[in-house]
């Protein structure tokens, strides 16, 4: 497990017209109602992801060019500016809207402050794509890797997870080669592979996860991972299962949307290697009440070993957590506001009161009735 982020910035980017020094937890739930700026602030390291792995251009083209990312557009906001900074690391950049409605950096920064002081990486302006990657094989003074490799192993591994499609033609559904599965995808696109991985190399963690898809599926009983030739000199495998009392293989069209979703979620919350960052934008979606209460049980075990950020607009999942947990965001004449809660305000509630209740009484702001 990597460091987790200590704090954040944010400004220019959609909803979120400045957010400073933020300061995240190895557990943070984001409530708020439709539109407040939840999934805005997860798309936040989408961008993020993209940017270090030199895909922003793509991102930004498929995303409704600059101009979409920008707070009320390029007539209101100049600029887009993020510092992240986690361990003794930061990461900087400020990014420009171009006329042809791209995004170029202004600015890309790595950073470092240790026992001698602060250590500034900059890596110039007008570039396309980041040089964060490119060079993060830079040596260091003293050690072999410089501060560029810190920062790159480090952001890199953050993972932003979506998995809201679960249609028929869903990558998870269909077949994939076996050789992607180092790491579960941001779309679980390759869950049977790195299932089939966990199978063969982390058997204890890959029981785990078959007992927790039991808790809210009581008649699945194992997956039924069969690894074929392709024909093409490589193995493929299908999210293949099993019913209790029955050897028949079920193919994954066989799956509900919200069980294939809660395998998903089991599969990224308990995997044995995770990112040093999660981000899981609104899980609640097709679960029943008590699926939720095993994902929040999920959610907590989860931040004992790395950094988990999820948004979510559920009152019974809101249910299980405590109120220094919970960041509320609320819209505020088109901007996004966060405040973290304070178990402090809230002590006269709290005694007879769930936090799911008191978000659903409008105690705090940003409930479901502050559209």
């Amino acid at each position: 497990m990597g460091d987790p982020i200590k704090t954040l910035t944010i400004k220019g980017f959609k909803s979120i017209r400045s957010l400073e020094d933020f300061a995240l937890k190895n557990l943070n739930v984001l409530i708020g109602a439709n539109g407040s700026g939840k999934s805005n602030f997860v798309s936040f390291f989408s961008l993020l992801r993209a940017i270090v792995r030199q895909e922003m251009q793509l991102l930004i083209a498929k995303r409704g060019g600059a101009d979409a990312h920008l707070y009320l557009g390029p007539k209101e906001t100049k600029e887009i500016v993020g510092k992240v900074y986690f361990g003794q690391n930061g990461y900087e950049f400020t990014l420009e809207p171009t006329n042809d409605n791209r995004l170029i950096f202004a600015e890309e920064t790595a950073y470092y402050n240790g026992i001698h002081g602060e250590t500034r990486r900059p890596f110039g302006a007008g570039h396309t794509e980041a040089k964060l990657k490119e060079r993060k094989d830079d040596s260091g003074m003293v050690h072999k890797h410089g501060v560029p490799f810190y920062v790159y192993d480090a952001v890199s591994s953050w993972m932003v997870y979506h998995f809201h499609d679960t249609s028929e033609t869903a990558a998870m559904r269909r077949k994939g080669t076996t050789r992607h599965h180092e790491e579960l995808q941001p779309d679980a696109g390759n869950l049977a592979a790195f299932l089939l991985r966990l199978r063969e190399q982390e058997k204890a963690t890959y029981t785990l996860i078959c007992d927790t898809i039991q808790l809210v599926t009581p008649f699945f009983e194992d997956f039924k991972l069969r690894p074929e030739p392709n024909g093409g000199g490589d193995t493929e495998v299908l999210l293949e299962w099993k019913q209790k009392g029955n050897s028949y293989p079920f193919h994954p069209s066989q799956l509900s949307d919200g069980t294939l979703r809660f395998i998903c979620l089991a599969t990224a919350l308990l995997q044995p290697h995770p990112p040093a960052t999660i981000l899981i934008d609104e899980p609640e979606l097709g679960l029943h009440p008590y699926a939720l209460t095993v994902l929040a049980g999920l959610l907590k075990q989860a931040a004992s070993r790395t950094q988990v950020i999820v948004s979510t607009q559920s009152a019974p999942l809101l249910d299980n957590f405590e109120p220094e947990e919970v960041v509320v965001v609320r819209r505020d004449k088109g901007e996004s506001k966060f405040e973290r809660l304070d178990a402090k305000n809230l002590t006269e509630w709290v005694n007879d009161y769930s936090m799911g209740e008191i978000w659903q009484k409008n105690v705090v702001d940003g409930g479901p009735a502050h559209e």
